[in-house]
């Protein structure tokens, strides 16, 4: 039986040394770590590493749930994986231990909360959004390419490549632009 540990931040400025000495702690023999977002499963190798690594008695720990999934169909989804090998799970700081039935139920109550929090940060900053946009302050990202810079060039007699070449962009958006 081995103890398996995933950490988890979310930018590369973020540290993980804490969660790193909390799976040790626990008693992990090897621990997965990654600089990756967790509001989807998409992208993260570490984490499908850990999951192909786990065997049948194993024991999969992190430290706080949301360091493992923010949305609940994604979480279902690691524990259906988890449950297939037959490994048990466990959260440090939330006390979850999928190997009893009080820790299964705990388990999917804070997911919905996960996703909930998640759902209420999208809304608030939408939210903050169509504010700042009433107010003239919020233009969404700036242009990269200057259409007239195109336009001229093309006046020049210059072709898409040559164009894209000089620009440092795609003949695509060449294209893009001329035809606007």
């Amino acid at each position: 039986m081995a103890v398996v540990g995933y950490a988890r931040v979310s930018t590369t400025g973020q540290s993980l040394e804490i969660q790193s000495e909390q799976l040790v702690g626990a008693g992990c023999t090897k621990i997965f770590r990654e600089k990756r977002t967790g509001t989807t499963t998409s992208g993260r190798e570490e984490l499908q590493r850990a999951l192909d690594y786990v065997r049948e008695g194993d024991v999969f720990i992190v430290c706080r749930l949301d360091r493992l999934a923010r949305s609940l169909s994604d979480l279902q989804q690691i524990i259906d994986k988890l449950n297939a090998k037959e490994v048990g799970f466990r959260v440090l700081q939330q006390a979850i231990d999928t190997t009893r039935a009080e820790g299964r139920l705990l388990l999917h109550l804070l997911g919905a909360f996960a996703e909930f929090e998640t759902d209420l940060r999208k809304e608030r900053q939408l939210e903050g959004i169509a504010k700042a946009k009433a107010a003239g302050k919020y233009r969404g990202r700036p242009a990269t390419i200057d259409p007239v810079k195109v336009a001229a060039l093309m006046s020049d007699g210059l072709g898409a490549s040559a164009i894209a070449k000089k620009l440092g962009i795609s003949r695509a958006s060449v294209y893009r632009i001329r035809t606007e």
